[in-house]
């Protein structure tokens, strides 16, 4: 599939930011959910790319939101409930750092490196955001762990020469911040259960993240025989 040139004075199309998302990813098809997400993405980013804002600031405003969301967790009561909109908020700016990027012809290997480091600060910061609003630490860590072998293996295998993604598996990024919000949300309104909304979030976390990452290993064996 051919991949649309950069063009930094306009920004692309829909369809070639399209083309060029799915060339980007292994040739990956954005239909569905995948595809009303990039719609939704492509919407915000292109009059951004128009005026010049780049990806790394939205990048690093993506992560300060994500570290903002800790404090609301750990205040109590009904605090929680103002993490849940700063997660969706630090969501949105995952997506669109990675749409100006294309839209704006400004794709680059240092940004994905940044990206990258920052989507893992992110996940750990939801998950740091259950234990302090009352989940069982161990639930915790084995949450986060199995999120970030999701992610190594999928870096692994990219590095060992799989130019595909793999599979877009149940546990991808965006499962992760639904499972935070929605769990977050519980532990707002019901604070006289925080601890039980927190650690079945931390549970659920955990059981999706197992069951994404088997599909992926599994994927990926195939892929590199």
């Amino acid at each position: 599939m051919s991949v649309a040139p950069p063009r930094f004075n306009q920004p692309l199309t829909r369809a070639e930011y399209f083309d060029t998302w799915s060339g980007l990813h292994g040739g990956v098809e954005p239909t569905g959910v995948v595809g009303g997400w990039l719609r939704l993405s492509y919407a915000l980013a292109r009059p951004l790319a128009g005026r010049g804002v780049g990806p790394d600031g939205i990048t690093l405003l993506g992560v300060v939101l994500a570290v903002l969301v800790l404090p609301s967790a750990a205040a109590g009561g009904h605090w929680p409930l103002l993490a849940v909109p700063t997660i969706v908020l630090a969501a949105v700016m995952d997506g669109l750092d990675g749409a100006l990027a294309v839209v704006g012809g400004r794709t680059s290997r240092r940004g994905a490196v940044l990206d990258g480091i920052c989507d893992r600060v992110s996940d750990l910061c939801f998950v740091g955001a259950l234990w302090l609003a009352g989940a069982d630490a161990g639930w915790c860590v084995a949450a986060g762990v199995v999120g970030l072998l999701h992610e190594q293996l999928r870096a692994g295998a990219r590095a060992a020469g799989m130019s595909e993604v793999g599979v877009v598996t149940v546990s991808e990024r965006p499962t992760r911040v639904i499972v935070a919000a929605s769990f977050l949300l519980g532990v707002g309104l019901y604070p006289g259960t925080a601890d039980t909304w927190a650690t079945v979030g931390a549970v659920a976390g955990t059981v999706v993240g197992l069951i994404g990452f088997t599909q992926l290993a599994v994927v990926t064996a195939r892929r590199l025989r």
